[in-house]
């Protein structure tokens, strides 16, 4: 579907908390950050029950403490050391990041410009870090293997975008229920799964070279 001059619609790209900030490390290490002292973070930070902010405490909560499906590796970044941290465990020094250039043709059918293949090798697993909705900045990072990773230029209403596409080759270990099945319409292992990198994810993959 993705191709140019292919006509397709984008969802919602936005980040629905894009002003967040990282807590520094000293601070954030201090944080109560688990489902266990939720009710202890939630009074810190004057956050009222049943509040969205409190929705978006126990699904990001949720999130960092499932275990990881199998082949994957996987951590919540609480703070911006933690984030490189990651990155250079699981895949060196020498890194390109990339991310979704803004918001525009969220919500919208938009034509497909160019489309260029930035990460090919599905045995040299890319990091994907997603940016998740909390009090302040955190990141759900997680390499898996046999993903390809695509820069796609797309036009909607006289406005030019540069996104960032991710395709998973194999979803043979995902959850039965995910999201993704549900709106295929297929299961586990039967189909390829691709999607744009929503505003503020980023996706690291080694230097070539």
């Amino acid at each position: 579907m993705v191709k140019e001059g292919g006509f397709i619609p984008v969802p919602d790209l936005r980040d629905s908390m894009s002003y967040k900030s990282f807590l520094p490390r000293s601070l954030a290490l201090k944080t109560p950050f688990s489902i266990a002292r939720i009710e202890e973070l939630k009074k810190l930070f004057g956050v009222i029950d049943k509040s969205i902010m409190d929705e978006y405490i126990q699904e990001t909560l949720e999130t960092c403490e499932n275990s990881p499906i199998q082949d994957q590796q996987s951590s919540c970044a609480i703070s911006a050391e933690d984030l490189i941290d990651f990155v250079v465990e699981k895949l060196g020094h020498h890194v390109c990041v990339w991310s979704t250039e803004s918001i525009e043709g969220s919500y919208e059918n938009v034509t497909i410009g160019a489309v260029k293949l930035i990460h090919a090798n599905l045995f040299e697993p890319p990091a994907l870090c997603h940016s998740m909705p909390f009090l302040y900045q955190v990141y759900y990072c997680h390499v898996l293997h046999k993903v390809k990773v695509y820069a796609v230029d797309i036009h909607a209403q006289k406005k030019q975008n540069h996104a960032i596409m991710a395709c998973h080759y194999d979803t043979s270990t995902w959850n039965p229920n995910h999201i993704a099945f549900k709106l295929l319409g297929f299961g586990p292992g039967l189909i390829e799964v691709c999607h744009w990198i929503n505003q503020n994810g980023l996706v690291w993959t080694k230097t070539i070279g």
